[in-house]
């Protein structure tokens, strides 16, 4: 009698899920696909076929590929360049490294765009204090197919990093150690092992980063669109922003397309790296380093050059541009102000009600998906392992798709009031809301999975052999095992969900407005003083939840936290 009752609340547990999961990830991309179909076999000038016609569209097809792929490979030779050396050399303070190499992929990327955009052109305070800035009406360098570009490689490259720093750590030491005894020189040990033996970790690097490229719209919008330079996000946007007829189908047509482009591009870094893949034993006990010898002081500095120009000199450039009266002044003891901080904090407020915002949907989206992936977790541990690989493929497709594409399947799913309720969603906070935990669920579920995953099944059967039902296993023996990677998964959700823009630029609306949205805005209508206030304070939050993370490390499963030296 027990068993029957402890498995009927577990078969009613796994269909509430699972239930929750097809409306939040399947239904949504089945709405898109059918708007972007509808009438195509019928109607020769059907949307779909109009967007595939449409010259813009290959135009921004073809720009898109050129930025993603130029932004792909500057992100490979830092992303691999930094990995190589943190991982594999007896360079000092990786752990510094790291977290610094890896916090321009949690900055929001409107804030990176507007903090490189402070750094050149004849508006430049910092350039102006500085008495260097080029002459007035001189371009912005940054305004271009090639200043997108690079902030695509700076933005991804930690994709490339992590992806072949966790192939790096799993290197087998004593193959190594062979070459050496057998005096191998270290070039010939770079080429001929570690090379073959981490191709495919940089493969899958690399087709991250360019799809990651692709669905990018912060910085392709900041960067772009006031020169007319679109890619396929932004046109998204663009047509989103006209209300002209047949709209929704045509952007669905183009959300399809981009789609196609991420599919094609997982599918081929799958097969590439199926091709160069080879079987490493897990992670080795210490970290091999190479000996750089006399060259180590100069390598450290070439590094901290490069974290100086990509980090930390726009960084820099954000803070001076917050503190003068308006761009193009200098910043000296006769300009310095904190007006815009004033503004930003007791005037504006648009800016209260978008930090309001944004923490709200942010602790929301985390409280919920920590409570949904503790059960959702415990359940798929349970499934036969073919089942467990179509359900986890299922949650990571919303966030493995572009936010824009996501933004308009649920634009799509919930234009019109819902079903039974006659409750409309659109236009609120909810759609957002419901968006976030659409897309954000797999950064929620991994480290729990993998906490639970490690766990040993001895002390949950020895709790159901006591009595206890599966509810009453999940809080008082699988919860405080498993309590540190259960916060570590909210945390990270919040850190990505409280700066997100891509989602929300197509979903949020006049008094639901999110801190993304609010940058983006702020800078599109010329108040770029207040935009780079509100960006410092951004970068700061961001630094400080990752600072949080990092203190949880020690307690968390290997590679829970990306950034975190874990051997």
């Amino acid at each position: 009698m027990y068993l029957r009752n402890t498995d009927s609340q577990l078969r009613w547990l796994s269909f509430s899920i699972f239930l929750l999961i097809a409306l939040l990830s399947l239904l949504p991309s089945v709405r898109l696909i059918m708007e972007a179909l509808k009438g195509v076999q019928f109607d020769v000038q059907s949307p779909l076929s109009e967007v595939m016609r449409s010259s813009q569209t290959w135009t921004a097809f073809r720009n898109s590929f050129y930025t993603s792929g130029l932004g792909t490979l500057i992100a490979v030779v830092l992303g691999a360049g930094f990995a190589f050396i943190v991982t594999l050399t007896n360079i000092r303070a990786r752990a510094i490294w790291v977290f610094l190499f890896m916090l321009p992929m949690m900055i929001p990327p409107q804030v990176t765009a507007l903090s490189w955009l402070q750094l050149f052109g004849p508006a430049s305070p910092i350039l102006n204090t500085f008495g260097v800035a080029p002459a007035l009406g001189s371009p912005n360098p940054m305004y271009s197919a090639e200043g997108i570009a690079l902030l695509l490689g700076i933005q991804n490259a930690p994709l490339v990093f992590l992806a072949l720093r966790t192939q790096l750590l799993c290197l087998p030491q004593d193959l190594i150690e062979a070459a050496k005894v057998a005096r191998a020189s270290q070039e010939a040990i770079w080429i001929d092992i570690i090379l073959p033996l981490t191709r495919g970790a940089l493969i899958a690097g690399a087709a991250l980063a360019f799809v990651s490229s692709l669905g990018n719209f912060g910085i392709p919008a900041m960067l772009g669109i006031p020169v007319n330079y679109l890619v396929l996000p932004t046109l998204i946007y663009q047509k989103m922003a006209g209300f002209g007829q047949g709209m929704l189908s045509e952007v669905a047509g183009l959300s399809m397309l981009i789609s196609f482009l991420v599919l094609g591009g997982m599918i081929m870094q799958q097969w590439l790296q199926q091709r160069s893949e080879y079987a490493l034993v897990g992670h080795s006990s210490s970290h091999m380093s190479f000996r750089l010898g006399k060259w180590r002081l100069p390598t450290e500095t070439a590094l901290g050059l490069i974290l100086l120009m990509i980090l930390v000199v726009p960084c820099i450039a954000l803070v001076v541009s917050s503190f003068v009266p308006a761009l193009g002044m200098p910043l000296n003891s006769q300009t310095f102000t904190v007006s815009a901080y004033i503004e930003m904090l007791a005037n504006q407020g648009v800016t209260a009600r978008a930090f309001s915002n944004s923490l709200l949907l942010a602790g929301a989206a985390s409280v919920v998906l920590m409570c949904l992936c503790l059960p959702l977790s415990y359940i798929l541990l349970k499934l036969p392992l073919k089942v467990r690989i179509l359900v986890t493929s299922l949650i990571e497709v919303p966030y493995a798709i572009p936010g824009i594409v996501l933004a308009i399947a649920f634009i799509l799913l919930f234009a019109r009031p819902l079903p039974i309720l006659g409750v409309s969603i659109y236009g609120s906070m909810s759609i957002i809301f419901l968006a976030y935990l659409s897309c954000f669920l797999s950064v929620c579920l991994k480290p729990i999975y993998s906490a639970m995953s490690q766990m040993d099944k001895a002390l949950e059967e020895a709790a159901q052999l006591a009595g206890a039902n599966a509810i009453q296993r999940l809080v008082h023996i699988i919860l405080p095992l498993t309590a540190p990677a259960f916060f570590a998964g909210a945390i990270l959700v919040f850190l990505i969900s409280v700066n997100e823009l891509t989602v929300s630029a197509l979903l949020w609306s006049a008094g639901n407005e999110t801190l993304g949205v609010l940058i983006f805005n702020l800078d599109e209508s010329g108040d770029t003083v207040l935009a780079s206030a509100i960006s410092v304070l951004v970068v700061l939050l961001v630094a400080a939840l990752m600072a949080c993370l990092s203190l949880l490390a020690p307690r968390l499963p290997k590679g829970v936290i990306p950034w975190h030296d874990s051997v």
